[in-house]
C-alpha cells in the first residue's frame, strides 16, 4: 500500500463517525476498508436499544464488501472516540477481529487512526493472536 492509500482510509474513517448512530454510549466509530479491487467500503457503528442487535463500524464496512462479492482485502482504518471528544486509538472488538480472520491473512494491516496523518499499525495477528480459523476446524 502507498502512504496515500493509507492517509486516503484513515481520513474516510474519520468521516464515517458523523454517520455513526450511537445514542446509548456516545461512542462513534467509523472504518473504512481497501479491497484488492481497489474499492473501498465503509461503515459506522449503529447502536440499537437492545445491544446484541447493535453492530460495529469494522463489521458494518467487511458485510458490505463481502454481500459485494469483494473476498480479498489490502487493510482496515479505524477511527473512534467519544460523542464530542477527541480521537482515540480505537482498537476492533473482538468480534471484530474474529470476523477479519475469516477473510484475512495474519499480516492483514489494521490503523488504528487519530486523523489521516496520526495513526498506528498493527496486524490482524497482533490484535488476535493464537487465532481460531477454518483450519481448525479440518483434522490434521
Amino acid at each position: 500500500m502507498t502512504e496515500q492509500e493509507v492517509r486516503d482510509i484513515c481520513r474516510l474513517a474519520v468521516r464515517m463517525r458523523e454517520r455513526a448512530y450511537t445514542p446509548y454510549s456516545h461512542f462513534r466509530v467509523g472504518a473504512a476498508l481497501l479491497g484488492v479491487s481497489g474499492r473501498v467500503y465503509t461503515g459506522c457503528n449503529i447502536e440499537n436499544a437492545s445491544y446484541p442487535v447493535s453492530v460495529c463500524a469494522e463489521r458494518t464496512a467487511l458485510f458490505k464488501a463481502v454481500s459485494e462479492g469483494e473476498r480479498e482485502f489490502q487493510a482496515l482504518a479505524i477511527a473512534g472516540g467519544p460523542e464530542g471528544g477527541a480521537l482515540q486509538y480505537c482498537a476492533p472488538c473482538g468480534v471484530c477481529r474474529q470476523a477479519f480472520q475469516e477473510f484475512c491473512p495474519p499480516h492483514f494491516p489494521i490503523y488504528l487512526a487519530k486523523s489521516e496523518t496520526d495513526f498506528r499499525r498493527y496486524e490482524l495477528q497482533e490484535l488476535l493472536p493464537e487465532a481460531f480459523g477454518g483450519g481448525n476446524l479440518r483434522e490434521n
